[in-house]
């Protein structure tokens, strides 16, 4: 068993490095673009140590739960030559964009020593369980699905989100492909009362990659498919398939990995237990930096998607969008999204006593 300690320091580097890598994005497309940055800082808070370095200052500060790159002109006119708000659109929105792309990219490179060490999961069919729902329609070993109700489908477990978001009792087109043609079958689930859901009736065993090039063909399907079910769960909260007591904010996903950790541990053995820990942070790496990446480009307010918002409203109507306006809707929205982190950290507090997951 790995001590809590050791657990603790885990979790806290792997939200530093996501983090870190996130405000460098906009740091190094703010020096890209000539903008002054007066303070580049990982974590919030009180500064544990800090230094200055040519006209920026760095900081580490001691909560572990954010970090920022704060730039001239950022928030406020500056009539230096230097500023965020002297820049071109272009250059602007490249900054704003570079700390979720930074996220992408580091997903993608992780995603890499996944696709290495574990097998892939394309979508083609091992089994085809008798008198399942799949059986019925004309499905078979060897099979692959191409798409589902017209969506794309690059990885087998896609078909078990693509269950979960839409309506398992409505049948699905199914587009698979067999010797080289695609065909064109509908699946309707049947329900299966030990596991109260709806089952296709298929499995798939994966394999291993064959080359470096799938290798890199993989993490660039396994990003997609991060953002894709980041998207796909926005949409679940908001059509009532899942509930705000669902969300997880740090201390959740902070008890998820180590639960986590405890698991891949326990289940190797002790000349794999290193590797296979390794493997499942990194695993779980790819999954929140991707998901922090979507986030940021949602248009909120106070969220890189709500800058971006801003420049493009200013490229359409030919000037900037008043300062005192934007700071009162930036504000507004700084505002809600600090209620939003107090719930989300009572409710992972709550789940952590009732012991829900």
């Amino acid at each position: 068993m790995i001590s809590g300690l050791l657990k603790v320091l885990v979790i806290i580097l792997m939200f530093g490095i996501i983090v870190f890598v996130h405000e460098f994005g906009h740091f190094l497309f703010a020096k890209l673009n000539k903008i002054k940055v007066n303070e580049f800082a990982i974590g919030m808070g009180p500064a544990i140590a800090k230094w200055k370095k040519g006209e920026t200052q760095y900081s580490l500060r001691c909560l572990p739960i954010g970090g920022y790159c704060l730039m001239e002109g950022e928030a406020e006119d500056s009539k230096d030559e230097n500023a965020f708000n002297k820049k071109s659109i272009p250059a602007r929105l490249s900054v704003c964009f570079a700390g979720p792309f930074f996220n992408f990219i580091l997903a993608f490179l992780l995603s890499i020593i996944i696709s290495h060490f574990y097998m892939v999961d394309p979508p083609v069919l091992s089994e085809v369980l008798p008198d399942s729902a799949a059986a019925e329609a004309g499905l078979r070993e060897g099979d692959t699905i191409v798409k589902l109700n017209g969506s794309r489908v690059y990885t087998f477990r896609e078909i078990s989100v693509f269950r979960m978001v839409n309506d398992p009792a409505k049948p699905i087109k199914v587009t698979y492909e067999r010797d080289g043609k695609n065909y064109d079958t509908t699946v309707v689930l049947k329900f299966d009362e030990e596991s109260q859901t709806y089952m296709f009736g298929i499995t798939s065993m994966g394999r291993e990659a064959e080359s470096f090039l799938e290798e890199l063909k993989f993490s660039v399907i396994e990003v997609r498919y991060q953002i894709k079910t980041t998207f796909m769960s926005l949409k679940m909260l908001f059509t009532g398939r899942a509930s705000a007591n669902d969300l997880m904010g740090p201390v959740g996903i902070g008890h998820v990995m180590s639960d986590v950790i405890d698991e891949a541990a326990e289940q190797s053995t002790p000349e794999t237990r290193a590797l296979n820990v390794f493997l499942n942070i990194i695993n779980f790496m790819v999954l929140i930096s991707a998901n922090l990446g979507v986030m940021n480009l949602l248009p909120i307010p106070a969220l890189d998607g709500g800058r971006i918002l801003f420049i493009l409203a200013e490229a359409i109507v030919g000037k900037p969008i008043p300062r005192e306006k934007e700071a009162i809707v930036n504000g507004i929205g700084f505002i809600l999204l600090m209620i939003l982190m107090v719930f989300v950290f009572f409710n992972d507090i709550s789940n952590l006593f009732t012991g829900a997951k």
